[in-house]
């Protein structure tokens, strides 16, 4: 147990959606003049599925490649997102910085665990400058396997050396929460900076 209480060794934050804003419509907003023609677009072209795909390691250019061949009438709109991938970033989710800030200067053990490519997450490491106050970054993207899979959660136990029971992991997505909490590690939905700090406090930790 920490020396002020707190039943938690460390925090594990998501990143997209946590700590940053990342949303492929902040591209093709601009690409498209119709809203309805962009969301089927982003349902039966550029899909949450294919995306995951990325995140599991396959390469942005096979990736365009083999949703090109299917889609030659969308061959531009399917490049971008590899060519203007960076303009899916939004700003920090300053709330949420700040709660990452306040663990890091009261000596607690952050973590960052996200589904991310391995060609993208670079990207945003040279934009946001607290992606660099971590003690550790485990990227899906690097490792072949995305939440809430728990050989992901085992390959973050495992390599930072994290007690399950004693980890407090937070991310937006329901799914990812709750395959955190079958696997064992605390875990919370995040919804705004307030509410996280309100529940690191209920777990001992003042920040």
């Amino acid at each position: 147990m920490r020396a002020n209480g707190a039943l938690l060794d460390a925090v594990v934050f998501d990143l997209g959606g946590v700590l940053m804003e990342w949303e492929p419509r902040r591209l093709y907003r601009t690409m498209f003049d119709d809203d309805a023609a962009m969301e089927h677009f982003l349902a039966t072209v550029c899909t949450p599925a294919w995306n995951d795909e990325l995140d599991r390691g396959l390469p942005f250019a096979a990736g365009v490649a083999q949703l090109t061949a299917l889609h030659p009438e969308h061959a531009e709109l399917i490049s971008a997102y590899h060519s203007r991938w960076d303009e899916m970033l939004g700003g920090a989710i300053d709330d949420a910085v700040d709660v990452l800030r306040d663990l890091k200067a009261a000596s607690v053990p952050v973590y960052a665990l996200s589904n991310w490519s391995a060609e993208t997450y670079p990207v945003a490491r040279r934009r946001y400058e607290f992606l660099d106050w971590f003690d550790g970054v485990l990227i899906s993207g690097d490792v072949g396997v995305t939440k809430p899979d728990p050989r992901i959660f085992d390959e973050l136990c495992d390599r930072f050396g994290l007690q399950p029971a004693r980890t407090l992991f937070v991310d937006d997505r329901r799914d990812n929460v709750e395959g955190a909490r079958r696997y064992g590690l605390l875990a919370v939905q995040f919804t705004s900076g307030v509410t996280l700090r309100e529940s690191l406090r209920d777990l001992g930790l003042r920040v």
